[in-house]
């Protein structure tokens, strides 16, 4: 009974690792919020003109997107619709995954499902922790995601940053924490907001029926409370023929 419980345990190591967010990488916390309209869209045009060149987001319709977050057909057309012909389409990659893969060395995935599967606060690091590497194919590296082949896209934003390690006792290199080489564009508050827009939007990417029960919930708590009312009502008639 003993051995099968220790395999069980051992089996289940992998699984808990994953979801603790994998090799004891500090994930920072990020406010995500699906009624702050005006985040999501910030998020969904950054992800449009910055992501959907290589990254697809095969399940969702521009449309659909425009009526979830408020925007109208008309803003969608001149603003988001970079990548297809038609505000109905699927909102798919514009670089072909041959392409991709020939420049790449991998097809960049589907990003529809990427905070579901990673978590938010893992994307939001990992949108902050790319380093200049001249070791690196594509010049950079990420400390959450470790020899990534996708190049910063959004360096000119953050500015290069190098990472620090130093070795511990037993002389593995541990991550201490970046150094600023070269400001970007934007301060580091700035950039730390605009990637909690852009999670937001890969949030709400990844089930956008929330929106939908979000808006549900509002009415059913109005009924509840109208409910409530008319119950309270009911009880101090009942109970007063009964006294």
């Amino acid at each position: 009974m003993k051995k099968l419980l220790t395999l069980l345990f051992l089996a289940s190591l992998p699984a808990l690792t994953l979801a603790s967010g994998g090799e004891g990488i500090k994930l920072d916390s990020v406010n995500i919020d699906l009624g702050d309209k005006v985040s999501l869209q910030r998020g969904a045009r950054i992800f449009v003109n910055y992501c959907l060149s290589c990254h697809s987001a095969s399940y969702m319709r521009y449309n659909r997107m425009g009526h979830d977050l408020g925007i109208s057909e008309e803003l969608v057309k001149e603003n988001l619709l970079f990548a297809a012909d038609k505000v109905g389409d699927l909102m798919k990659a514009v670089m072909p995954k041959e392409d991709a893969k020939l420049w790449f060395g991998v097809a960049p995935p589907d990003l529809s499902l990427v905070t579901r599967a990673r978590k938010p606060e893992w994307f939001y690091t990992y949108m902050r922790s790319f380093y200049r590497d001249t070791k690196s194919p594509s010049g950079w590296n990420n400390t959450v995601f470790p020899h990534v082949a996708m190049p910063h896209v959004l360096y000119e934003w953050q500015g290069d940053q190098r990472a620090v390690f130093k070795k511990d006792a037993h002389g593995v290199e541990v991550f201490e924490g970046f150094e600023l080489e070269r400001p970007g564009t934007m301060s580091k508050e700035k950039y730390d907001e605009a990637m909690r827009d852009l999670t937001n939007f890969m949030v709400y990417l990844g089930e956008p029926a929330k929106l939908v029960r979000y808006r549900i919930g509002i009415y059913v708590l109005i009924f509840l409370a109208v409910f409530l009312v008319f119950a309270y009502l009911l009880k101090k008639e009942y109970w007063k023929d009964v006294h």
